[in-house]
């Protein structure tokens, strides 16, 4: 690869926004650096689709981290409380549903900043949303943006004024919808995803998890049916 050729680190679930942000990243002239974790989620499908987008987009490297928050439980995603189902889209965008990981994002973004020092890239692509989302606290602008204050404090990369440090969030204010319509103009293909919270042993989608209704409601609202075999 030419030196010249910048760099962005980019996180990534196998989701709708996250594989959305990657594709913007690519065609703003990044090189792709994919970051997925195993961080004891309630299963591998969400990396299996990681994989497939990051081969799919053309990432030039895709690591997978693990981590184990299952030592620390506190979710329904690595504890063993019950995903919430049938919630529609009003009660989900009230209060922090279970399946909020504590400080997820926090240790994502630290990772990616670990990385992205070392490639000296000065961008972290992380597809967070703040419209159609469960509620979660470090999906807010506010939160991206004392981290990316913190992340130029933190780095030597930062302190000898080499790199600044940019949290890249180009979802942040979509809708699902417009989220959907934006990567179908890049030509994501998104039956590689995989959105669900507790598909079935065989990687189908419950379609009844707040993560499925809001990728059905995106679909629906943007008049396009669902490409992804495990939501028909």
């Amino acid at each position: 690869m030419r030196e010249d050729v910048k760099k962005a680190v980019v996180l990534t679930s196998g989701g709708i926004d996250s594989t959305t942000a990657m594709a913007i990243a690519r065609e703003e002239g990044f090189s792709i650096y994919a970051l997925s974790f195993n961080y004891g989620q309630r299963h591998i499908f969400e990396l299996e689709a990681a994989r497939r987008v990051a081969n799919a987009l053309g990432a030039a490297d895709h690591l997978i981290m693990k981590i184990d928050l299952n030592l620390i439980g506190g979710s329904a995603l690595t504890d063993r409380m019950e995903v919430p189902k049938d919630r529609n889209a009003i009660k989900i965008g009230v209060g922090i549903p279970v399946t909020y990981v504590p400080a997820r994002n926090t240790i994502f973004l630290s990772c990616a900043l670990a990385w992205a020092e070392v490639l000296d890239s000065s961008d972290i692509f992380i597809g967070v949303n703040a419209v159609d989302y469960s509620g979660y606290p470090d999906c807010r602008p506010e939160y991206i943006h004392a981290f990316e204050r913190m992340a130029n404090l933190a780095t030597k990369a930062g302190v000898e004024g080499r790199i600044a440090v940019r949290i890249r969030t180009p979802l942040i204010q979509m809708t699902k919808a417009q989220i959907i319509k934006k990567g179908l103009e890049l030509r994501v293909d998104y039956s590689l995803t995989h959105s669900c919270y507790d598909p079935s042993p065989q990687g189908q989608a419950c379609g009844r998890c707040d993560s499925c209704i809001l990728r059905r409601k995106g679909f629906d609202e943007a008049g396009i049916p669902d490409p992804a075999l495990d939501l028909n």
